[in-house]
């Protein structure tokens, strides 16, 4: 079997594929790796564009270790191939939610919180900073569990899968909650000279700003008593089927064919940008849709330096006179205690730059990550970019103790990959 991600830029062949039912099988499968030499990784729905999940060795698919094992009014625990829209529609059945969650749900539970997935917020975080509770099979074949206080907790739960095989995670939730969402319209020189108060005012801040126009999408999620106001059916549909996907897609493919027009396509988008408001539940106000396939790097950057990153960005798209059809996404996040966060220990703001999949511009997320790491910008595990041990040593303050509670976990490397041999050194 050959292992292909979403984007279709990573692909592996492994030795031998296993779909584990059970803790115990999970626990068979990484004693039978060591004993015979070869590696195993658990792989999630392959949303990642990196080769974080790819092995030669034995993989593990989860999609027989899903649902909830068991319920609190303030926690639940969930087995780690559960995809985030089934555990979204669990939670929503028994009136509870995620105090926040990034916008794409087909990722299963550990992969979203293992690579670092973040969403969001002014004082909410990622995934990982609502996990309570992690248990996880070591390469000695021993179950795990990590709470808080153990190093190995605030070392796995951003872990890319270094340092066991996830197996359930504990989530802390709270009851349901409504969001009132609103987007507009507005300039990116407005937002450059606003981004304090805009951070400041909004629980939920995320915009996108269109490449070769002035123009930026900005939504906004702020907790809202109700009642509810959710788009109708239609407005949905338009909005993130029609125009989001269909129409995105045909003009990225025009784009394609004749690069020239991008900068045009990309007026006419900013043209057609209205402003909408809602009150809707929390996961469904959280989430979009993603049909048009791209690939994409994200770093995080310290919040007081996201309009410097901006503005080099965008100056840096003007000079090289790149054409580029997908807009930059930023979004912002607190603090974070988890030691491979990429918002370990300071307030974040994020900056996505994606490229049509049929079309990629090495040259654009080279010239863009030279800007992020020169303002000390660390890489999305899952997403794309060039950084390594030597570097990832500078950014991360835990970085030296994560490889050495790695080193004591797993010596044999039993969990590793090329990809992570590089990250972390082989």
């Amino acid at each position: 079997m050959v292992f292909v991600n979403w984007a279709r830029n990573q692909s592996g062949t492994p030795a031998e594929v296993r779909t584990p039912s059970s803790v115990a099988e999970v626990v068979r499968a990484v004693r039978d790796a060591a004993a015979s030499g070869r590696r195993v990784r658990m792989v999630g729905t392959g949303h990642s564009f990196t080769g974080v999940a790819l092995t030669d060795g034995i993989m593990l698919r989860p999609g027989a270790l899903t649902g909830i094992t068991a319920w609190a009014d303030d926690r639940v625990t969930v087995l780690a191939g559960t995809p985030l829209r089934v555990l979204n529609e669990l939670l929503a059945a028994r009136g509870l939610a995620l105090a926040n969650m990034g916008d794409i749900t087909e990722q299963t539970v550990a992969g979203a919180i293992q690579t670092g997935t973040h969403g969001t917020g002014r004082d909410s975080g990622g995934l990982a900073d609502q996990v309570t509770e992690l248990e996880l099979v070591l390469a000695d074949g021993s179950v795990t569990t990590a709470a808080p206080g153990d190093d190995l907790f605030d070392a796995a739960r951003v872990g890319l899968g270094a340092l066991g095989v996830l197996t359930t995670v504990t989530l802390r939730v709270e009851p349901a909650f409504l969001l009132h969402n609103r987007r507009r319209k507005l300039p990116l020189g407005d937002i450059l000279a606003t981004l304090d108060e805009l951070t400041t005012a909004n629980e939920h801040l995320d915009f996108f700003w269109l490449p070769h126009t002035e123009a930026c999408l900005v939504k906004t999620n702020n907790r809202s008593p109700g009642p509810s106001r959710p788009p109708g059916a239609f407005r949905r549909w338009l909005d993130t089927v029609f125009l989001e996907n269909t129409v995105f897609g045909a003009a990225c493919a025009l784009g394609a064919r004749l690069p020239d027009l991008i900068p045009r396509i990309n007026e006419v988008s900013a043209a057609a940008l209205g402003d909408s408001e809602s009150i809707d539940a929390s996961y469904r106000a959280f989430t979009a849709r993603r049909d048009v396939r791209f690939l994409e790097m994200e770093y995080a950057v310290p919040r007081d330096r996201l309009a410097q990153a901006l503005r080099e960005t965008r100056d840096l798209v003007e000079r090289m006179d790149w054409k580029i059809t997908f807009p930059v996404e930023v979004r912002v996040t607190p603090p974070s205690d988890a030691w491979l966060s990429t918002a370990y220990g300071r307030p974040s703001a994020y900056i996505a730059c994606h490229i049509y999949r049929p079309t990629p511009n090495p040259a654009y997320f080279e010239g863009v990550e030279e800007i992020m790491t020169r303002l000390d910008g660390r890489p999305h595990w899952g997403k794309l970019h060039t950084r390594d041990a030597s570097y990832l040593a500078k950014v991360y303050p835990r970085f030296a103790d994560f490889v050495r509670l790695r080193d004591r976990l797993d010596p044999d490397r039993l969990f590793t990959n090329a990809y992570l041999d590089t990250l972390l050194g082989g």
